[in-house]
């Protein structure tokens, strides 16, 4: 079995790497042109670690090719604040003159993102505002984060010289700006119109082009950038939803192998899941290689808690996986979640495994010993010897009252009824209970029992 399972990892690694390894050569499009050079990155779906990663990356490249400009073309309905936070910051870092372009929606944490950019421009049906901050179940988020949200929004308009009344309504419902539609309850969303008036957007365009001539770089050669089907992936499978599916497919998977001969489809799926894990963390930035060490350290000490006693190493293993899995998320929150998920997921499965196929199958078959010893299977425990009942004898050594004594030049252990009984006395048996041989003393005149 260990050797099918040492073939069966290094086939499904070396598929894995073969796959990811395309993922990671896609080509990327551009137009021709002469003189200064426009990034065009886009800022879609749902703003998460896998999107910040993607613009650390395509920044950082424009930056050493000397880009002229870089737009960030916005359609996104918000995402996590930790990855909009990380967002701002390679905005703000970035030297290169830039321009958000919402093309549709530029929501929640889609705002911010946009309002730390050097310039805005809008779409004629775009909007942008609505940021309030919220839990991952739907719910408000508690006052200190609500705080520390809304003071983020202000201090990115006022980093690019806009109002941040504005800001601070689009994130604090208790601001009142009816005007706008703000107020009662409502977050700030502003459409164009309302935009280019509060200085919030630079203009109105209806296309790429437009916008182009706006910023005078018409003749610009445009290098538009797109993630690669690697970060792609990265992107789906550090989502919030994504990641305790993961993990229930990864513990189900080689919990059902153990109670599976050889290896087969279960355990290649629960090892097919950790490595999707753990490679859309590592894209993303959320993993490192302490993470990857943690987690083979910790699959090794379980895997030898079946083989050395204590329990030690397998808690010690249950740690570090789950240390591993910790290290690995952004919300620690979330990540705990997602493996009590998990947990509970393996703990009902595992029961109905364990009543439906017992232990007699799979891996426990070669640790569990599940043989019996049986009457029906020609195994007798102990003789209980009923034809020595009525035998008479005599005893080799006293009774206190066990001792020895011979029938018939058969010498047997015995024990008197609870009296003394001395040396060479003639004794009788009057029961026997499995080796349990009980004797009583006879009188010697006319060998009758002692009454």
């Amino acid at each position: 079995m260990v050797k099918a399972f040492r073939v069966w990892s290094f086939v499904l690694m070396m598929a894995v790497a073969a796959v990811l390894s395309v993922f990671q050569v896609l080509p990327v499009a551009q137009a021709d042109g002469e003189g200064e050079q426009v990034y065009v990155i886009p800022v879609e779906s749902t703003v998460e670690r896998g999107m910040a990663a993607f613009l650390n990356r395509t920044t950082s490249e424009a930056v050493e090719n000397g880009a002229d400009h870089v737009i960030f073309e916005i359609d996104t309905p918000g995402g996590r604040v930790d990855a909009a936070n990380e967002i701002a910051q390679i905005l703000q870092d970035l030297d290169v003159p830039n321009t958000a372009f919402i093309t549709s929606q530029a929501l929640s944490a889609g705002s911010y993102i946009a309002l730390n950019t050097d310039q805005i421009y809008m779409k004629p049906q775009a909007t942008m505002g609505a940021s309030g901050v919220i839990n991952s179940d739907g719910t408000a988020a508690d006052k200190k984060a609500q705080s520390a949200w809304i003071s983020a929004m202000v201090a990115a308009a006022e980093s690019t010289g806009r109002d941040p009344i504005y800001a601070r309504a689009m994130a604090d419902e208790s601001v009142d700006l009816p005007e706008y539609g703000a107020g009662e309850g409502a977050y700030l969303t502003l459409g164009p119109s309302d935009a280019v008036e509060v200085g919030y957007a630079e203009g109105i365009v209806e296309d790429r082009t437009e916008l182009l001539s706006k910023l005078n770089l018409t003749d610009a050669t445009v290098v538009e950038k797109e993630p690669t089907a690697a970060e792609n992936l990265a992107r789906f499978l550090t989502n919030p939803v994504v990641i305790p599916i993961l993990l229930s497919v990864a513990s189900l998977g080689l919990v059902v192998e153990l109670y599976s001969p050889g290896f087969g489809i279960p355990g290649t799926m629960g090892l097919l899941s950790l490595v999707l894990f753990f490679y859309g963390h590592i894209v993303a930035g959320l993993a490192g290689y302490e993470a990857i060490i943690l987690l083979v350290l910790g699959i090794g000490l379980i895997v030898a808690e079946f083989f050395l006693p204590g329990g030690i190493a397998g808690i010690a293993g249950i740690v570090a996986v789950v240390a591993s899995l910790m290290l690995s998320s952004a919300d620690m929150g979330h990540m705990a979640m997602s493996i009590g998920i998990a947990l509970l997921v393996t703990i009902v499965v595992s029961v109905i495994l364990f009543k439906t196929m017992g232990l007699e199958r799979g891996f426990f078959r070669h640790i569990i010993l599940t043989d019996s010893t049986s009457s029906e299977k020609g195994y007798v425990s102990q003789t209980n010897r009923l034809e020595l009942i009525g035998l008479e004898g005599t005893t080799l050594t006293p009774l206190r009252p066990s001792g020895t004594a011979e029938f018939d030049d058969e010498r047997l252990d015995v024990v008197s009824e609870g009296g003394f009984i001395g040396v060479s006395e003639r004794v009788k048996v009057v029961k026997t209970e499995g080796t349990r041989i009980v004797v009583r003393q006879m009188k010697k005149n006319d060998e009758e029992e002692v009454q």
